[in-house]
C-alpha cells in the first residue's frame, strides 16, 4: 500500500498519517474544517483537543503512563507535541491547547507525503476516495450523520452507536470479599456475578447521597435523550426512592447465602475477564464527578476500599461493536476500509491516539501484535475480546492479564509496569529492524 486517504484530522488521523509517512507511505488527510465545524470546534488546526487539555497521569506505575511510555518509543506524534506544549500539572501530562493544535498541523503539513485536503467526507462511497490502497475512518466522536449512517450501512445498525454509557471498574483485590457472596438472579448456583447486598437503612442512605451528588453538566452538544437501559444511575434514583430497588438493584432471586434472605437490595458486579481480576458495577453507568463517585460508591458494601480504575462517564460518542465488525482495525463487511480512534472502542485522548500510530505502523505489514501484557497490547486486545455487552475502555490494569500473585495494592501497579516495560522491550527487539527507526519523517 502507498497510498491512503484518512478521513479526520484528529489525533487519530494525525497519528496515522505521520506513522505512515514515517514508512514512506502518503496519505491524504480529509479534514472537514474549516468548511464545516462541529458543534465543538473552534478553529481550523488539526488536532483540537474539545474538552480536557490533559492526557492524564505520567507515573508509569499506571495504565496511561505506560502507554504514554510506549507511544513515545514508537514515535509518536501526539506524544512528541504534547511534550512541547506541555503546561504545569503535577504529576499529570497536560498540554496549552492551542500550541498542541498547531504544532501537530505544523509537522503535518511541512510533510512531503502528507496531503491535507479541507473537504467533508460524507460517505465511505464518496468518489473522493476512489484510487487509494485503503481508507482509514477516523472521525471522532462527533462523526457526522452522513458518515455515521454510510458506515452503519455497511456494518449493520445494531453494531453502531451514538451515546456512550460507561460504569465504573473496580479492583478485584480492593473489594471486601466478606461482604459480598456469589451468584446470578434466580441462579444461585452459578457465580456470574458478585453481589453487595444491602440492609434498607444502608440503601436509603446510599440513595440520599446520590441524588445530592455534584454531576457534570451535558454539553450544549451532547444534549441526549437516553434510553432507559442506559439512563445514569442518579436520574433513576431521582425518579424516587425505591426506583432503583426496582430496577438494578433489586434483590429478587438473590437470596444471601449467610441469611438464607433476599437482601433489601443488591449492587450487582459483573467481571471484565476471564482473570477476574476486575468489576463492573452493573448499571451504574454515572454523570456524576469523579470525586463524588469515589465517595458515594464506597457506600455499597464491600467497595468501603475500592480502587477505581476506571470511573463512569456518560458522554456522545460513536463507537462501533468491535469485537463483532472488525478484523484487526478491518471492517470485516468492508475489506480495505479501517478505522482508527475512538470509533474503535476506546475511551480517551491517547488511546485514540494509539490506535492511529498502531494502524499507521502495520497497515499492510505482518506486524506481530504487541504482548497483551503491554499497555498497547492490552487495548488492542480489548477490542478483540467477544462480549456479551462491548463497552468502549480506556486503558487499565483491569485490561491486562492478571498477576497470579498476592501483593499490596501499591506493589501490584509496580508489578505490572515492571512486566510490561520487559515485555515491550521484548517484542521491540524482535521487531524488523526499521520499524525500530525513531527519527521523524523526513520534511519536504
Amino acid at each position: 500500500m502507498q497510498n491512503i486517504a484518512v478521513i479526520g484530522g484528529g489525533l487519530a488521523g494525525c497519528e496515522t498519517a505521520w506513522q505512515l509517512a514515517g514508512r514512506g507511505v502518503s496519505s491524504t488527510i480529509f479534514e472537514m474544517k474549516p468548511e464545516r465545524f462541529s458543534p465543538a470546534h473552534e478553529n481550523s488546526d488539526l488536532g483540537e483537543l474539545v474538552c480536557s487539555n490533559s492526557f492524564r497521569s505520567m507515573e508509569e506505575a499506571t495504565g496511561i503512563g505506560l502507554l504514554q511510555r510506549e507511544m513515545s518509543e514508537l514515535g509518536s506524534l501526539v506524544m512528541e507535541a504534547a511534550l512541547k506544549t506541555r503546561v504545569p500539572a503535577g504529576k499529570a501530562l497536560a498540554v496549552d491547547r492551542l500550541k498542541f493544535a498547531r504544532y501537530l498541523s505544523s509537522a503535518l503539513e511541512s510533510l512531503a507525503l502528507v496531503t491535507v485536503k479541507r473537504k467533508e467526507i460524507c460517505s465511505l462511497d464518496d468518489p473522493e476516495l476512489s484510487g487509494f490502497d485503503a481508507v482509514v475512518l477516523a472521525a471522532g466522536p462527533l462523526m457526522s450523520d452522513p458518515l455515521a449512517q454510510s458506515l452503519s450501512a455497511v456494518i449493520g445498525e445494531q453494531s453502531l452507536y451514538f451515546y456512550d454509557a460507561i460504569a465504573p471498574i473496580v479492583s478485584a483485590d480492593s473489594i471486601d470479599m466478606t461482604r459480598t457472596y456469589w451468584g446470578s438472579r434466580y441462579r444461585p448456583g452459578d457465580d456470574d456475578y458478585l453481589n453487595c447486598p444491602m440492609t434498607r437503612e444502608e440503601y436509603l442512605a446510599f440513595y440520599r447521597e446520590l441524588t445530592a451528588a455534584a454531576t457534570v453538566p451535558a454539553r450544549d452538544f451532547e444534549q441526549e435523550i437516553h434510553f432507559e437501559g442506559c439512563m445514569p444511575i442518579e436520574a433513576m434514583a431521582g425518579r424516587g426512592e425505591m426506583t432503583m430497588a426496582f430496577g438494578p438493584l433489586k434483590p429478587v432471586g438473590l437470596p444471601d447465602p449467610k441469611t438464607g434472605q433476599e437482601p433489601f437490595a443488591v449492587v450487582q458486579l459483573r467481571a471484565e475477564n476471564l482473570e477476574r481480576t476486575a468489576f463492573n458495577l452493573v448499571g451504574f453507568q454515572t454523570r456524576l464527578k469523579y470525586p463524588e463517585q469515589k465517595r458515594v460508591f464506597a457506600m455499597i458494601p464491600g467497595l468501603e476500599q475500592a480502587e477505581f480504575l476506571r470511573l463512569g462517564s456518560m458522554h456522545r460518542n460513536t463507537f462501533v461493536n468491535a469485537p463483532r465488525v472488525l478484523a484487526g482495525l478491518e471492517l470485516k463487511a468492508r475489506p480495505g476500509v479501517f478505522l482508527a480512534g475512538q470509533i474503535t472502542g476506546v475511551e480517551g485522548y491517547l488511546e485514540s491516539a494509539a490506535m492511529g500510530l498502531w494502524l499507521g505502523k502495520s497497515l499492510g505489514t505482518e506486524l506481530p501484535l504487541p504482548p497483551r501484557d503491554t499497555a498497547l497490547g492490552a487495548l488492542l486486545h480489548h477490542l478483540e475480546k467477544e462480549d456479551r455487552g462491548f463497552q468502549p475502555s480506556n486503558v487499565n490494569f483491569g485490561l491486562f492479564p492478571g498477576l497470579n500473585i498476592r501483593a499490596k495494592k501499591a506493589r501490584r501497579k509496580e508489578l505490572h509496569a515492571e512486566r510490561a516495560r520487559k515485555s515491550f522491550h521484548q517484542w521491540c527487539l524482535e521487531l524488523p529492524r526499521t520499524e525500530l527507526e525513531k527519527e521523524r519523517p523526513g520534511r519536504g
